[in-house]
């Protein structure tokens, strides 16, 4: 979050994210760690965004979300492959 420009405070049992009156900066490639969860949370996160979020690794999300990115697409996102 940090890298997307998000104001945050790490604390021992989470995280307190201050609001800003304007997007978050975006930019960032985001290491998923293969978590699904995270995956799609800066996905969703880049919809907001001043620049696009890239994840490292976003094969996951069918696990969980059969048809995220077709839906997030719906929607406006472009969520697409970098592997051809």
């Amino acid at each position: 979050m940090k890298a997307c420009g998000v104001n945050l405070e790490e604390r021992e049992d989470g995280l307190i994210i201050h609001g800003r009156a304007v997007p978050p900066k975006g930019g960032a490639v985001v290491k998923t760690h293969l978590d699904h969860r995270i995956a799609m949370s800066f996905l969703v996160m880049g919809m907001g965004s001043e620049d696009p979020v890239t994840v490292d690794d976003g094969s996951v999300m069918e696990t969980s979300f059969p048809g995220f990115t077709e839906l997030m697409n719906s929607l406006g996102a472009k969520i697409g492959s970098t592997i051809d």
